[in-house]
């Protein structure tokens, strides 16, 4: 090769070099209307999920009140303290699979009379039933947040479920309201979302659709609003991908209901089924099927839409999230596992998707709280600690009843072997005080990612940025070391003209706050 030669080649593979390095930052271009959005993100799609399953209720929330462990009433107080932080707007509860095994008057009255049973679904344990719904409304009161009670359709009467609605919120004379003031409780609580049964597909009495349709109709019909409560009453709905479901219900019984339900679990490792022994092809696999949500709702809105156009039903995702293997030694029935970072990449994955879906989905439920799956905290005896996910929904907070702002996000994909996702997810909204929230996941393991964003109808004076990352796919938060996944400032980011330049780390979850 000659020298001008030479010195050619070098000029051609630096501009090669650059133009490579600039295609790929064009590829990765987010459009932010930040004066534009009419639908507002439901707080309540932030919502959580505690059944009687496991450690969640007993040693998660419930101790005793003679538990050397600080509680109010029984109830652990640096529970309700975390929780608080992250503003948990409505928990469901008592199930899941409990629910339609659950009979509520075994739960009420002195706790010393109150009859055992066992919980036939999670490891077979017998349950002393001191935790009921005194106890389990005592919680939200603490918590400030909205009550939703799954009542008994699989082994339960309507006349059980009916009697339940009138012990809790009927402020009158009646054999109900009388047992309630007798068991400490005068005045009424308000109780809003009730669930008539839960996945009666399956735990809940293995039933088709045309079956349940029916079923829902009769149970619904007798459950009263009383006394200025006004009853939110949500049908049991299909199980991931079942539309056939869908179509029946809303068919059947969409006038009769407010709300219909859909679960998602995202499952786990495509080799690996261990929380935090798991391998890019693990990381890839789950992080993809916690992108179907996004057609799945999408699919279950179009046919929601076909019988109910002014969106009058509310979607509610009340279960949700990520299922590992449990932890080794652990009871298999507890559902008890770790949480780490790709656990945090799902949440931020499931809730950006969900906001964008905000006109009908007006409410979700992680599943589960404390101690099961996808716990935002586990507790070891008097110990607690908080999970990479549990600073997502801390982080994401701000998203909370504020307007969703349309996007548009052209990303590059993240590849791996012979299949790909895009690299990176996003959802935006503008609070009541004009702030802008922007909530970004960045999925490929490795690679950072730059980004050239632009802010119409919006010239920010400042920025601010938080970032929750690792240095594995792999970490996770344990009792001897309980920070090492925890959110940190976030500064590579900068105001241009009509908008922002970033750089986003590898597998990270960042928010960025305009204002």
């Amino acid at each position: 090769m000659t020298y001008l030669k030479w010195i050619l080649f070098s000029l051609l593979s630096v501009s090669l070099v650059v133009c490579a390095a600039e295609a790929a930052d064009a590829q990765n271009r987010l459009i932010i209307n930040a004066d534009l959005g009419k639908e507002k993100i439901n707080r309540n799609i932030y919502g959580h999920f505690s059944e009687h399953l496991g450690r969640c209720v007993y040693e998660g929330y419930w101790v005793g009140e003679d538990s050397p462990i600080p509680n109010v009433r029984g109830i652990r107080k640096d529970v309700v303290e975390a929780l608080k932080k992250i503003q948990v707007p409505v928990l469901r509860w008592p199930g899941g699979c409990f629910a339609d095994e659950y009979h509520w008057m075994d739960g009420i009255g002195p706790r010393e009379k109150r009859p055992t049973m066992v919980n036939t679904h999670w490891g077979k344990v017998t349950e002393n039933n001191h935790f009921g719904t005194h106890e389990f409304l005592d919680l939200c009161e603490q918590l400030g947040t909205e009550p939703y009670i799954c009542g008994n359709v699989g082994s339960g009467t309507v006349q059980e479920m009916q009697q339940w609605i009138e012990y809790m919120t009927f402020d009158g004379v009646s054999p109900m309201a009388d047992l309630r003031r007798r068991n400490g409780r005068e005045k009424p609580w308000r109780v809003k979302y009730f669930g008539v049964g839960n996945e009666n597909w399956g735990c809940g009495g293995s039933m088709t659709p045309d079956y349940y349709a029916n079923e829902y109709k009769r149970f619904q019909t007798y459950l009263r609003s009383f006394s200025g409560n006004i009853l939110f009453k949500i049908a049991c709905g299909a199980n991931k991908a079942d539309y056939n479901w869908t179509e029946v219900l809303m068919r059947e019984a969409a006038r009769r209901m407010n709300g219909l339900s859909l679960h998602h679990y995202c499952g786990t490792g495509r080799k690996s089924r261990s929380a935090t022994s798991f391998d890019e092809g693990d990381w890839f696999f789950q992080l993809r099927n916690a992108l179907f949500m996004d057609e799945l709702v999408s699919r279950h809105k179009t046919l929601m839409d076909k019988y109910d156009p002014e969106k009058r039903v509310d979607l509610i995702v009340d279960e949700w999230g990520t299922w590992h293997a449990v932890e080794p030694g652990t009871n298999p029935g507890f559902l008890y596992q770790q949480n780490s970072l790709r656990d945090a990449l799902v949440a931020g994955v499931s809730l950006n998707i969900l906001n964008q879906h905000c006109d009908r989905v007006r409410m979700a439920n992680i599943a589960q709280t404390v101690n099961v799956l996808q716990a935002v905290i586990l507790t070891d005896k008097e110990k607690m600690i908080v999970t990479p996910t549990y600073h997502v929904f801390e982080m994401y907070k701000g998203h909370q009843d504020a307007v969703l702002l349309p996007t548009a996000l052209s990303a590059a994909d993240y590849v791996f072997e012979n299949e790909k996702v895009p690299g990176l997810n996003v959802s935006a909204s503008r609070d009541a005080s004009g702030v802008v929230h922007v909530t970004l996941c960045n999925l490929h393991p490795a690679q950072a990612a730059e980004v050239q964003g632009e802010l119409r109808g919006m010239s920010p004076r400042q920025v601010s940025g938080r970032v929750l990352t690792a240095d594995s796919m792999t970490a996770h938060n344990t009792f001897d070391q309980p920070d090492r996944v925890k959110p940190d400032d976030f500064r590579d980011v900068k105001i241009a003209a009509g908008g922002f330049l970033t750089r986003l780390p590898p597998k990270s979850v960042v928010l960025l706050e305009f204002r």
